[in-house]
């Protein structure tokens, strides 16, 4: 959607934002909705709030269609849990980018596909690793170790760091399998520095899959079976050094992955 699109529907979506968080009452009301069917004194008990204020609130959400009542009991209408659960996502997003704020900001971003920053509230519960006086390569070395201690490994390297060779071949050397993404730029030099027949053999074994992409690639990305790590590049160019963003988290990794096989299989 672009820009310039039509802005007859903002003024309607300032109207529902607006109704449902203008009263945490409400949005209390939604979230025990949300869980289960339940009667007034059922979400006066859950909420420890009163009936009478729990009452008048049902009373708007019953008038705007957010609710729906049936045998006894109040439900929450499947549109307003559509806007429920956006305006959740919304705000675990501003605390996404608020928390690690130095990382999304003034970076390049262009190599996340859509449909990775619309799930990006996925990385929720990350970790900003960040250079200190006393560590200036703490960054480095969180990645460096990840990518040694897998067994399984898929990794985006946008430049080859002189440690990642030998790295890679004594992963090979110990049948982990291999699968790496890097621009032609760093093609000889990471072959050139490892055993040549190692590398024949995991090829062979399908143990190694390099996709050599001809173009550059702005971000870095190591995934594992437990970890995930990401690295972006600064508006100026430069590869951001001092950062990384990592999780130990299922949706984390699951993002990782599917952001990995989009630029995967996109033709450079």
């Amino acid at each position: 959607m672009e820009l310039n699109h039509k802005y007859e529907n903002l003024n309607k979506i300032e109207v529902q934002i607006k109704f449902l968080t203008k009263s945490e009452i409400r949005l209390r009301i939604l979230n025990c909705l949300k869980k289960k069917p339940s009667s007034i004194k059922d979400i006066v008990e859950e909420t420890k709030l009163t009936y009478s204020s729990i009452s008048s609130n049902m009373a708007k959400l019953y008038k705007k269609e957010y609710i729906y009542k049936s045998s006894g009991k109040y439900y929450i209408n499947p549109i307003c849990n559509i806007y429920l659960k956006n305006l959740l996502e919304f705000d675990q997003l501003i605390k996404l980018i608020g928390e690690f704020k130095t990382f999304w900001g003034k970076h390049i971003l262009n190599e996340i596909n859509i449909n990775s920053l619309r799930e990006i509230t996925d990385l929720n519960e990350s970790e900003l690793i960040e250079s200190t006086p006393i560590d200036i390569y703490k960054p480095h070395n969180h990645m460096k170790n990840l990518i040694s201690n897998s067994n399984e490994i898929k990794a985006i390297f946008p430049f080859l760091h002189p440690d990642y060779p030998k790295i890679i071949e004594n992963l090979l050397e110990k049948n982990s399998k291999i699968e790496i993404i890097i621009p032609k730029s760093i093609e000889s030099q990471l072959f050139e520095n490892m055993d040549k027949n190692i590398v024949k053999e995991g090829i062979k074994n399908k143990k190694l899959k390099v996709k050599i992409i001809k173009e550059n690639i702005n971000l870095s990305l190591v995934i594992n079976k437990y970890h995930m790590s990401l690295g972006l590049f600064k508006i100026d160019g430069s590869y951001d050094q001092n950062r990384l963003l990592t999780s130990k988290t299922p949706e984390a990794i699951a993002w990782a992955s599917n952001l990995f096989i989009k630029i995967n299989n996109t033709v450079f």
